[in-house]
């Protein structure tokens, strides 16, 4: 089967199940729509699904190896503000990352795979999984038995990406760290309450919490050397509600990523222990909890090599590609290349106008719907393919 075709050909039903994820944003763990609607169209197609923890597995194919075909459908807690006609109904949540695109693709490669099912040479699985954005959905489904029963023996997940980028391009990193590890921290410090007249009687919280922050960007800086790069951010500071009343408590929320795994597990370390020494210096207090994380994404150097060779296969217009993409920013999909040979590519979504000013994760991002095709075409080519060659 011609793969890029056919999908050209389902062109339009691809967009509509991606204009109805988006239309219908949901967060979380928990995407009662998302999930009722993706197990009514792979149903309808005559695919096997079942719920898999929060989220949905499907097999289709014959006996043999087993590859894994991976989208996620979850939305950011956010308004958007792109004026799509199909725009998030749910003032709380939208569809600024791409994930509405994920599902649909994959849902019609799915199809695609369903009528060439009799033959695949192996079992293609499907897993459609919630909670990217919160790092929960992928363990939450390995947990569940998404890599077992069958066993998976390899696993491809694609990623749109919006801005200012051509059609047809394909980005990917064979020889490295392609997505920090993130983990996701709370700080909180107890001091004394007190007048804000007579700061003396009192140990102030918002000072410590200060100190906190300034030397946690010394960390960062002193670690970052070279290929040692790392990031600590902290996006939420609260305390206190009086203008002229030292509060007892304070609370830091934050993030801090890292290219490696033993930069990641030094870094927490550091913070961990200098979060206790500026609260003890202040002659306050302080706890350190790592809330949710999830390690680098490096994906399997021979696989991925592999799948943008099958790629290139296809008849895509101007079809580009770009290896060595190494992002700072984190996926959950990590936990799944941490258990079978993996590969994780970008494919392009944006446009080269005033509609590729925004980036993902902004409330007015645009993505370009003609990514549609190659994304389904990519997942189901590389499937059959990589079955076909390692029967």
């Amino acid at each position: 089967m011609d793969f890029f075709k056919r999908a050209k050909e389902l062109e339009s039903e691809t967009v509509k199940h991606r204009r109805y994820i988006h239309e219908n944003a949901e967060v979380g763990l928990d995407l009662p729509m998302a999930r009722e609607y993706v197990l009514n169209e792979l149903r309808a197609l005559g695919i096997e699904a079942e719920r898999c923890g929060y989220g949905i597995a499907a097999t289709l194919g014959t006996p043999g190896k087993v590859i894994l075909l991976r989208a996620d459908m979850d939305a950011l807690p956010m308004e958007e503000e792109s004026g799509e006609t199909f725009a998030s109904k749910n003032g709380e949540a939208a569809h600024t990352c791409g994930h509405d695109f994920h599902t649909a693709m994959l849902l019609t490669a799915a199809k695609m795979l369903k009528e060439n099912e009799r033959n695949l040479s192996g079992t293609v699985k499907l897993m459609f999984q919630p909670a990217e954005e919160t790092l929960e959905g992928a363990k939450d489904m390995i947990t569940a038995g998404v890599l077992e029963n069958p066993k998976v023996d390899v696993a491809l997940a694609v990623h749109v990406a919006a801005g200012n980028l051509p059609e047809s391009l394909v980005m990917y990193n064979d020889i490295g760290t392609m997505m920090y590890s993130a983990d996701m921290f709370k700080i909180d410090i107890r001091g004394k309450g007190a007048h804000g007249a007579y700061p003396h009687f009192g140990i102030d919280p918002i000072n410590i919490g200060n100190h906190i922050c300034l030397r946690l960007q010394v960390l960062a800086k002193e670690e970052s050397t070279g290929e040692r790069a790392c990031l600590i951010t902290v996006g939420h500071f609260e305390a206190g509600s009086t203008a002229n009343v030292i509060p007892d408590e304070a609370l830091l929320e934050g993030s801090v990523r890292a290219v490696s795994k033993e930069l990641r597990d030094k870094l927490v370390a550091d913070i961990e222990r200098t979060v206790h020494e500026t609260a003890k210096e202040f002659g306050g207090n302080a706890d350190f909890e790592i809330v949710s994380g999830v390690p680098p994404l490096v994906c399997d150097s021979h696989l991925t090599d592999t799948f943008i060779q099958y790629i290139g296969e296809l008849d895509v217009p101007n079809l580009t590609f770009h290896k060595g993409i190494s992002s700072t920013a984190s996926e959950d999909f990590a936990y799944i290349a941490s258990s079978v040979p993996s590969a994780f590519m970008y494919l392009a979504a944006g446009f080269q106008d005033e509609r590729g000013d925004f980036p993902a994760h902004n409330p007015k991002v645009i993505f370009n719907e003609n990514v549609c095709s190659l994304g389904a075409a990519s997942l189901a080519h590389c499937a059959v393919r990589w079955l076909a060659d390692n029967r």
